[in-house]
């Protein structure tokens, strides 16, 4: 496997419960990881975690080939891109100028964004469907465009690693799919390797490689989605029955 990112015993706790034990995980290139489990099971800690922003209670995390500590933060950002779950604007920018702050890793001190940077926030733009609100203040966006801003933003950074928190957060229906297929033709064509927590196991099963069931008690259970993604794995997951429904080679998950 090309690896990009390998954790080896990781453990991780939030508020003094672990949530996550004993995870040996390892992602290549162009791979699709979905992230699943319940409210509170500890999913967006365990992403931050893995993202080298908290520390974990045990183990370890290789970014390329090397410690994700000792890289230093300007070329953990180059690498890694994160979409976190809530995006936070405390200042007026233009919708062009947010999507360029993914470009900011990349940049020597003191240097302005070059025309070639603002060619590739302008087509991560058009890729979400925002190509005529480069000029817009952000704080003008609805949820759903300024989510799709976000992901734009991710995508003008360019990482090998994108960890993404519920990156299908405030999307209709046609915006979900198009992010979805819009990232994995990400994942094909420059190798990207993407972790995405998600809700709709479904639409894992259609657009992820691979899973990984967050239990909230310290269990996990990683390996390929088919395997991953059934009505008795998931039923025991949610704690709730689920039953799974298949047509046209796809599958979705219906709670009984």
């Amino acid at each position: 496997m090309n690896g990009i990112f390998a954790a080896r015993g990781l453990a991780v706790a939030v508020g003094g419960r672990t949530v996550v034990r004993d995870l040996d995980l390892e992602i290549g290139a162009g791979e699709r990881l979905a992230i699943l489990g319940r409210n509170g099971a500890g999913k967006t800690t365990l992403l931050h975690t893995l993202a080298g922003l908290r520390a974990p209670l045990a183990g370890d995390v290789r970014l390329c080939g090397e410690a994700m500590s000792a890289l230093g933060p300007r070329r953990v950002a180059q690498l890694r891109g994160v979409l976190l779950q809530q995006q936070v604007d405390a200042f007026p920018s233009s919708v062009l100028e947010t999507a360029l702050i993914g470009r900011h890793p990349w940049l020597e001190r003191w240097a302005w964004e070059s025309a070639a940077d603002a060619r590739i926030a302008r087509a991560a733009l058009a890729a979400v469907d925002l190509a005529g609100f480069a000029a817009r203040d952000v704080h003008t966006l609805s949820g759903g465009e300024r989510q799709r801003l976000a992901i734009a933003t991710l995508l003008t950074q360019q990482p090998r690693l994108a960890l993404l928190d519920e990156p299908l957060s405030h999307l209709d229906l046609n915006h979900q799919i198009a992010a979805l297929q819009l990232l994995s033709r990400t994942a094909a064509a420059d190798g990207t390797a993407l972790v995405m927590v998600m809700h709709d196991p479904g639409l894992a099963a259609r657009y992820c490689d691979r899973a990984l069931l967050v239990h909230g008690d310290g269990r996990v259970e990683s390996g390929n989605a088919d395997d991953m993604l059934t009505a008795e794995r998931l039923s025991a997951l949610y704690q709730h029955p689920l039953r799974m429904v298949e047509s046209d080679g796809q599958r979705c998950f219906l709670p009984l």
